[in-house]
């Protein structure tokens, strides 16, 4: 009897990480298209990821680690740049309201984001499409 417990329990763990997973890149994307839609002025943090999906920003952290060996803080990033790219390329909004959409006060505070994810300035990625 043991021996099923044993078996069962990872099983049931992983299918836990697995939900806690699917409902923060839910609740991430979710919050990605009201930033962008302007219905959110600050970006979440895991703190307040982790009082959304009612477990422990840690926890979270960790478990998303071990799913998709990301952090919360990475995966918001990774998904900021993505969509950043899009309407560097697909729109003429000015980078200061590209920032805005993101909740960067600051275009400045954008720009040295987004230069120190992708080694550019959002400037100079725009531009570089041009050519």
């Amino acid at each position: 009897m043991k021996a099923e417990t044993i078996n069962t329990l990872p099983q049931k763990v992983l299918s836990r990480k697995d939900e806690i997973t699917a409902d923060f890149i839910a609740s991430a994307e979710n919050h990605i298209t009201n930033l962008m839609a302007g219905k959110d002025t600050k970006r979440l943090s895991a703190s307040d990821f982790g009082k959304l999906l009612f477990i422990h920003p840690r926890h979270l952290t960790t478990t998303l680690k071990l799913t998709t060996g990301a952090s919360v803080c990475d995966y918001m990033e990774r998904r900021i740049i993505e969509e950043a790219h899009i309407l560097l390329t697909e729109t003429d909004l000015s980078i200061a309201d590209i920032g805005q959409r993101f909740a960067y006060s600051e275009a400045t505070n954008f720009t040295k984001f987004f230069k120190g994810m992708t080694g550019v300035t959002p400037l100079q990625y725009r531009k570089g499409l041009k050519k």
